[in-house]
């Protein structure tokens, strides 16, 4: 299995899965895969609760016990009208979509009803930077923006 291979079915198997993340003594939440060689695991904070403020987080993969790979990310639900749940599911469904070509978050695009959401990437495994948005009714509701590479 290639990194991209495992980082794919991480993320499947993570947070898009719909699975809890195991909750943390400093108030972190994080949730782990381990296959073969490989270890996963996604740590993030989030302020409020899980549906409302800003969270941010670090994704890093290990290859026969040394680290390989990594991702920072920082993401905000940014409109007071927007419905968090809808958003969330919306981003889920999303990232259950990425795939071994965009092994970051989700698919370039995703329309569900007045939800939309876009992603763009620069660069590729190595190292790349990104940013994430969801739309409701052509109103941004939800920002996200990503980097890392490989270690």
């Amino acid at each position: 299995m290639q990194l991209k291979d495992f980082i794919v079915k991480a993320k499947k198997d993570t947070y898009a899965s719909g699975k809890k993340a195991i909750k943390l003594e400093d108030g972190s939440e994080r949730f782990d895969f381990e296959e073969g060689k490989w270890r996963y695991q996604d740590t993030y904070f989030a302020f409020d609760n899980e549906f409302d403020g800003a969270f941010f987080g670090t994704e890093i993969a290990w290859e026969n016990g040394r680290m390989c790979w990594n991702m920072n990310y920082y993401g905000q639900v940014n409109s007071p009208d927007a419905n968090t749940h809808q958003v969330y599911a919306l981003l889920r469904k999303a990232m259950s979509a990425v795939s071994k070509d965009r092994p970051f978050r989700g698919p370039a695009h995703l329309k569900e009803g007045d939800f939309e959401y876009k992603d763009e990437i620069s660069g590729d495994i190595n190292q790349f930077r990104g940013t994430e948005k969801i739309f409701h009714k052509g109103k941004e509701v939800y920002r996200l923006e990503y980097h890392g590479g490989k270690i």
